[in-house]
């Protein structure tokens, strides 16, 4: 049996309460694929209020917007990123994608494909 390291990151404050991590990196790219936290939200099977929730939680941490929310009817409405959340999830992205690398590596050097040390 193949067996595989698995990572998960996330970021925290000095209170250790939960920032970032996969969940709101998520809801932000589906919020610009979609132009929509509604449709974001449910894409992540989340309702409504709980994707807002996350939203200002992130809003705490940072001086400026991370989503713009344009008001309107008839398909005029909807929420588009900021350059500063886009650069947050490309960020996040680029760190997970480090450290999943050397996990990988590391756990090459360290266990072969059946979790016994190398010989």
């Amino acid at each position: 049996m193949k067996t595989f390291i698995r990572t998960k990151i996330w970021i925290e404050n000095d209170q250790q309460e939960l920032l970032f991590g996969k969940g709101k990196t998520e809801l932000l790219e589906y919020i610009e694929e979609e132009g929509s936290i509604a449709r974001a939200a449910e894409r992540l099977s989340m309702n409504y209020k709980k994707a807002w929730t996350h939203i200002k939680i992130l809003q705490k941490q940072f001086a400026d917007e991370l989503v713009i929310p344009k008001k309107g009817g008839g398909g005029k409405g909807g929420t588009t990123l900021t350059p500063l959340a886009r650069e947050l999830v490309q960020q996040y992205r680029l760190l997970q994608r480090d450290i999943e690398a050397y996990a990988d590596r590391r756990f090459s050097e360290l266990f072969d494909q059946d979790l016994h040390p190398p010989t």
